[in-house]
């Protein structure tokens, strides 16, 4: 575990030395050789997101592999004469198209007693023209990030290649930011409620889900992080059951249906929690039956879900 979290230009090495093409079990594979007996594994993959890239001639040879540099350094802050100087050149803009790949390893009993190692796997593909005829931008900011323009297809200018992007021991994030006021309060209480219930007993914690982290500034300029919990589930996530129509025997084969898709205990609780209030008729739904003659959850669960009802929340 100790290679892993203080050897970050190993991770990088591999992550290099890895050829993309390959596909993630190579990668998954590579990574696992660093400490085999942590069992890291691949859970997730996250896409459909994109970085600014740079600047390729019409051969797609690379002029500048980042465009806000080689832009403020060819215009001298004067898009003018920028775009004067480049107008015949027939350069194109590239952009990073990126996915984002995680593996998890269990170092503990409890839910945040994890590693998460978050892979990037990028590629750059021409995304416009440099120089779009008959569009002036007033600046370069709008030249950099134009509001409006034709986009070209993005043919690809090289081969995708992995990039290290970080490593996190969730248990101690959460031990470092513990006495910050509001400092991962909802995400706290759905590791709790993890442990209490009988989701524990379908593996751990980040087989099921891993945590997006976000970095922000806050009013006083200091550097914050926020935490949301992504479910690992592969495929299309069926719909929640819906509490406001049924009740009974139907919502207890609902909800226990659900729970097998998905694949653990009391799947259906952390699904609703993570939607921001999408269905909380369901949980609603469920205590009215368990406190009339129905008796379909577990004891830890139904606990679980009354401490929600005193005090309910979400992630």
């Amino acid at each position: 575990m100790n290679t892993l979290l203080n050897r970050p230009e190993l991770l990088a090495e591999i992550c290099s030395a890895t050829d993309a093409e390959q596909g993630v079990p190579t990668l998954e594979q590579s990574l696992q050789r660093i400490e085999p007996k942590i069992g890291l594994r691949h859970v997730l993959t996250r896409g459909s997101w994109h970085r600014p890239g740079g600047v390729v001639d019409k051969g797609l040879t690379s002029i500048s592999s980042n465009l806000r540099r080689w832009a403020e350094q060819e215009s001298a802050d004067d898009v003018d004469t920028l775009i004067a100087n480049y107008a015949d050149a027939d350069y194109l803009v590239t952009r990073l198209a990126g996915k984002t790949h995680y593996f998890t390893a269990v170092t503990g009993e409890r839910p945040a007693d994890f590693i998460q190692l978050e892979i990037e796997q990028l590629q750059e593909v021409v995304e416009r023209p440099l120089v779009i005829p008959d569009w002036y931008p007033d600046s370069l900011e709008e030249f950099l990030e134009p509001v409006d323009y034709p986009r070209l297809s993005p043919t690809p200018v090289g081969p995708p290649f992995y990039r290290f992007r970080r490593v996190t021991p969730i248990a101690r994030l959460l031990d470092e930011t513990a006495g910050e006021p509001g400092s991962f309060t909802a995400l706290r209480r759905f590791l709790d409620d993890w442990a209490q219930s009988s989701a524990v007993e379908g593996g751990h914690f980040c087989r099921h889900w891993i945590l997006a982290l976000r970095e922000y500034m806050d009013r006083d300029g200091e550097v914050r992080q926020t935490a949301t919990p992504v479910t690992t589930f592969s495929g299309s996530l069926p719909d929640l059951p819906p509490g406001e129509r049924l009740g009974g025997a139907e919502l207890a084969n609902a909800i226990h249906a659900y729970d097998r898709v998905v694949g653990y205990p009391f799947a259906w609780f952390f699904h609703m929690l993570s939607r921001q209030a999408e269905n909380y008729q369901l949980a609603r739904a469920v205590l009215r039956d368990l406190m009339g003659a129905y008796d379909y959850l577990p004891a830890r669960d139904l606990k679980v879900l009354r401490q929600w009802e005193a005090r309910s929340y979400a992630v």
